[in-house]
């Protein structure tokens, strides 16, 4: 489509949905939102994105094709879901790896809780993304 209004519009609108799009991402472990809600936000931006300038230009910008993206997104979110099973308790367990600071006093906290959002973030965008392409691209 060659609108100059959308076109306009879309360079603003695709990076706000894009940022509000990892608030929720990180949100969503202590309040409503998460991984999955998040990838449908950052389809959303690449769906519009897609309709103002074309797939073409929407592959070059995502810069990893799709099937890769949700592919890795499955690989994350499975593989966070066993480490609690090398530690010995039941799957998708949450694990904690704290860094820094010195008797006891922690400063960072890495979960496996993140990594499974991030993992599902991952896997929904790119789902998605296949069948938005798929449908706009001309046969």
């Amino acid at each position: 489509m060659n609108s100059v209004v959308l076109q306009t519009a879309t360079r603003a609108l695709v990076a706000l949905l894009l940022m509000f799009s990892v608030y929720m991402l990180i949100r969503g472990h202590n309040q409503p939102g998460g991984g999955f809600i998040a990838g449908l936000i950052a389809a959303a931006a690449f769906t519009l994105f897609t309709l103002a300038w074309g797939t073409a230009a929407a592959r070059s910008a995502l810069r990893i094709q799709p099937g890769t993206l949700a592919a890795l997104g499955v690989l994350l979110a499975g593989t966070s879901g066993m480490v609690a099973g090398f530690a010995g308790e039941p799957l998708f367990t949450g694990q904690w790896l704290f860094l820094g600071g010195a008797d006891g006093d922690k400063k960072v906290a890495l979960n496996s809780v993140l990594a499974f959002d991030i993992g599902i973030y991952l896997a929904v965008l790119g789902a998605a993304l296949v069948l938005i392409f798929a449908l706009e691209e001309k046969p």
